[in-house]
């Protein structure tokens, strides 16, 4: 059984930064890719940046380029995105996501909170 582990959120005033973590387990191949999404209240789940794990290619949407990075250990299972000069727009739920291979479904962690004050 899979499992997306998520941490690192919490509160933090606008220019600040956190680094979220996120731990994959029970993928017996590896995953093939790993992500990041967020929602805020009233808008729709959107990619933030995501990484594709045997190669190490990454993409960022555009509103974050430059202020978020996505990284992984993989001998820990674990993708990371830090972030940078955070706005308070960047306010939402960050969930993990990872799928097995290109052609499977995602998987999805809780989500972990993140707040950013004016």
């Amino acid at each position: 059984q899979v499992q997306l582990v998520e941490s690192g959120g919490g509160s933090v005033q606008a220019g600040g930064s956190l680094r979220l973590s996120c731990t994959a387990s029970g993928y017996t191949y590896g995953t093939y890719y790993m992500a990041w999404f967020r929602q805020a209240p009233g808008k729709e789940r959107e990619v933030v940046a995501q990484i594709y794990t045997r190669s190490g290619n990454t993409d960022y949407t555009g509103a974050v380029k430059g202020r978020f990075t996505i990284s992984q250990d993989n001998a820990k299972n674990t993708v990371y995105l830090q972030m940078s000069s955070l706005k308070p727009e960047n306010t939402a739920m960050y969930y993990c996501a990872a799928k097995a291979s290109m052609n499977s479904g995602r998987d999805w962690g809780q989500g972990t909170q993140v707040t950013v004050s004016s």
